[in-house]
């Protein structure tokens, strides 16, 4: 944790500053443009975030990098003597950068200067009036529909229609003493009550070590925002539960991937949720960081499709042996085995992991099916290669969004035409190309931090106003408490407005 004055300027990559190309024309400070929630004060996220894209002179906008060093980023607390805020700009090397900040206070106001060399960019300065609440602040917006707004959250998620559509009605009642009956003693599950902003839990099962990801999602939610009152069960096993041909009574599960075979609630996966609460904490993957590191230019990949992964689905076994056999075509191989024997002689020698960011050196990404949905996809897709997915009946929240030949190239679930649209792919480069871009556009506008909070939100407004009786703290329901490690405390002026921080 931060406990001194921090301000960082973390550049990526070593590219010198250059003109566009063609019309000679230099970076201009004042045509170039910033936006952002990171520029609102009420959006309060793990790291908030901004953009910045390059314009020259006669305004057109760069698509390649001015350079990792082109913008200077500088963010002070002018109240404060010391700003503990760590701060990063991310070049995505197409003309535009992710500048991203993490708090550790909270502060009266904010100061967000970007400039090149001496020049403001834009309305830089930007004054963010506060207060400013850093992220574990406990300091919840009473309404909600202001929060909605403030985050830009869509009216509607066709996903979370689909999915509350096979329960009319809720009851709070049943589902509590129903569902642990059916699968309290084979699975595992978490049995949350949310009521008056307060969580309780109750686990069912042996194994509820991923409970972490949903404690962790649900508090920071409520330090954000007022939650209505829900009553919930969280699978934590890979597979959804409720089965669509089921001849017991529906109930209501909530889990991380959901399957056309089943009729689960899905929410973002743990470790896309992961992720986005620990930007610039714990992790080095999500869904900014891979978009400073897509590799080279798309002409200059390896045109070699890329897979590492371990055993968890026989498909993949017939991929490492496609890859064996056509070496020049695929590169994919293991990097552990768990689920099937190893055979050296069909599937090689087990290899080292490799960095995430090495896969972008690669045109073609293979994403298939693990125990369930692939998780690493939205990464993927915010990458500058194109994805090719395995068809497949697991699905995460955002999947009936994407569209083949669009966001991605399909290929069937046995693999029988991978080689074939592998060729398509190097036969029609342009093409491929701009599925790639439609890709990354894709995560780039659905699967930020923000959209993630948006659709936990979303979700449980949406599925608590189908209970028909009022949640309850059950027998055996104990309180999740909100991390008390911080360093800096805050002082919420929502709750005692004569207080400063």
């Amino acid at each position: 944790m931060f406990s001194i004055w921090l301000l960082c300027y973390l550049t990526l990559g070593t590219i010198p500053v250059f003109t566009v190309s063609g019309g000679g024309n230099q970076l201009s400070p004042e045509n170039s443009l910033i936006w952002g929630p990171g520029l609102r004060a009420d959006v309060v996220l793990p790291a908030r975030y901004f953009y910045v894209q390059a314009l020259d002179t006669d305004g057109q906008r760069f698509t390649f990098s001015p350079g990792a060093n082109a913008f200077q980023v500088k963010i002070t607390a002018p109240d404060e003597q010391f700003t503990r805020i760590g701060v990063q700009i991310l070049d995505r090397k197409d003309g535009s950068f992710i500048v991203r900040y993490r708090m550790y206070a909270s502060y009266k106001n904010l100061k967000i200067e970007i400039k090149v060399k001496d020049k403001h960019v834009a309305k830089s300065p930007y004054i963010l009036k506060g207060p400013v609440y850093h992220e574990n602040c406990d300091c919840p917006r009473e309404d909600s529909t202001a929060w909605l707004e403030d985050m830009s959250c869509p009216q509607a998620i066709p996903q979370i229609q689909r999915d509350l559509a096979h329960f009319p009605i809720v009851d709070p009642d049943k589902i509590a003493k129903e569902i642990p009956q059916r699968f309290g003693q084979r699975q595992s599950l978490c049995h949350y009550t949310i009521k008056d902003n307060k969580v309780y839990i109750r686990t069912h099962g042996e194994h509820v070590g991923f409970r972490i990801f949903m404690d962790a999602i649900l508090l920071s939610l409520t330090r954000k925002v007022k939650m209505p009152d829900v009553e919930f069960f969280v699978n934590l096993g890979d597979w959804p539960l409720e089965k669509k041909k089921s001849t017991q009574n529906l109930h209501p599960i909530f889990s991380w991937c959901g399957s056309t075979e089943s009729k689960d609630i899905v929410m973002p996966t743990y470790d896309l949720t992961d992720s986005v609460l620990e930007t610039m904490g714990r992790v080095s993957l999500d869904m900014m960081s891979v978009q400073a590191n897509t590799g080279p230019p798309w002409e200059d990949k390896n045109t070699t499709a890329i897979w590492r992964g371990r055993d968890s689905r026989k498909e993949r076994l017939e991929l490492v042996k496609l890859s064996r056999k056509y070496p020049d075509i695929i590169d994919a191989a293991f990097t552990n085995f768990f689920f099937f024997k190893h055979d050296e002689s069909l599937y090689g020698p087990i290899v080292k992991h490799i960095s995430f960011f090495d896969f972008f050196k690669y045109k073609y990404q293979i994403n298939i099916d693990g125990t369930v949905a692939a998780y690493r996809l939205p990464y993927l897709l915010a990458g500058n290669s194109v994805v090719l997915k395995q068809d497949s009946f697991y699905y995460e929240h955002f999947y009936n969004e994407l569209q083949p030949w669009k966001h991605y190239i399909p290929f069937k679930n046995d693999l029988s035409d991978l080689l074939e649209k592998l060729q398509w792919a190097k036969d029609h480069d342009e093409e491929a190309r701009n599925i790639a871009k439609s890709g990354q556009e894709f995560a780039r506008n659905n699967l930020m931090g923000d959209h993630v909070f948006c659709y936990y939100f979303k979700l449980f407004q949406e599925y608590g106003n189908l209970q028909v009786s009022e949640p309850k703290i059950r027998d055996g329901m104990e309180k999740v408490e909100q991390p008390d490690d911080d360093l800096f405390p805050c002082t919420c002026h929502r709750k005692k407005a004569k207080d400063e921080l």
